[in-house]
């Protein structure tokens, strides 16, 4: 008798699942690319770019990064002697300084969104019916 095993629902979602994973983190991954083109390391990349959208304290990027204070401070520290970021005192908390990008900084953070955000020829490829669903289902799984 062959074997007719059917997967149930959750272990074909957990298929599709690790598919989407591999698509995303392994056959179309732009973390390097951003690193070479910027010449920064990927948490000093989403550092930029989450500073690039507002300014904030350090104990909040730590917080946003989901590193520990030292290590924020080492990123911060990289980040400014290369420009991208200064620090300024806080306008309500005379004890903590904001870090907010320079003008280089936001350019350097565009162009790594730009990189980051770039669809795979593959995805360019579909047909705009194709997109619509997949973008129907993503908003669904969203939701």
């Amino acid at each position: 008798m062959p074997d007719s095993h059917v997967p149930d629902a959750r272990e074909r979602a957990g298929e599709v699942w690790r598919a989407m994973l591999a698509l995303v983190h392994e056959r179309h991954d732009r973390r390097k690319e951003v690193c070479e083109a910027l010449d920064l390391s990927f948490v000093r990349i989403k550092a930029l770019r989450r500073l690039a959208g507002e300014p904030m304290t350090m104990r909040e990027l730590a917080g946003r990064l989901q590193t520990d204070a030292p290590y924020t401070t080492l990123v911060v520290d990289d980040l400014e002697k290369r420009g991208l970021v200064r620090r300024e005192p806080h306008p309500s908390d005379r004890r903590a300084k904001l870090v907010t990008t320079t003008d280089l900084g936001r350019r350097e953070a565009a162009r790594a969104e730009a990189i980051l955000t770039q669809p795979p020829p593959q995805m360019l490829a579909l047909p705009p019916e194709e997109l619509n669903e997949l973008a129907r289902l993503i908003a669904k799984l969203e939701s």
